[in-house]
């Protein structure tokens, strides 16, 4: 189903090609998909925005493991692989993530001055 091009539906569950087959049919979400895949893996292997690229991986791999425990075990063990890497590189970089964590907002940075001088 996330792989590139079309692939068999041969031994999936019905919820699961129900699934696919919405995805794949509304045009829309596959398209997207792709695109954040792979401007995210580019910036992985790149080095570069790497924190970004993880924010914007996270709810893929969050429906790639749901997918695959709930409705498609077969492939749950790949799923299960994807979501450690993200943790783990979300881990190592979890000082661009902290402000995000935080209960409350302080800007540190003064307020720019609307006035003409």
């Amino acid at each position: 189903m996330f792989g590139i091009g079309s692939q068999s539906t041969e031994g999936m569950s019905a919820e699961a090609v129900a699934f696919a087959t919405a995805l794949g049919e509304s045009g829309f979400i596959m398209p997207v998909t792709k695109v954040v895949e792979l401007v995210a893996g580019i910036m992985l292997l790149a080095n570069r925005f790497v924190p970004l690229a993880l924010a914007l991986l996270a709810p893929l791999v969050v429906g790639i493991f749901g997918f695959h425990v709930l409705l498609e075990p077969s492939g749950a063990v790949i799923a299960v692989v994807l979501a450690v890497i993200e943790i783990y590189l979300a881990w190592v970089h979890r000082h661009a993530f902290v402000p995000m964590l935080r209960p409350t907002y302080s800007n540190a940075l003064p307020s720019p001055s609307l006035s003409r001088s």
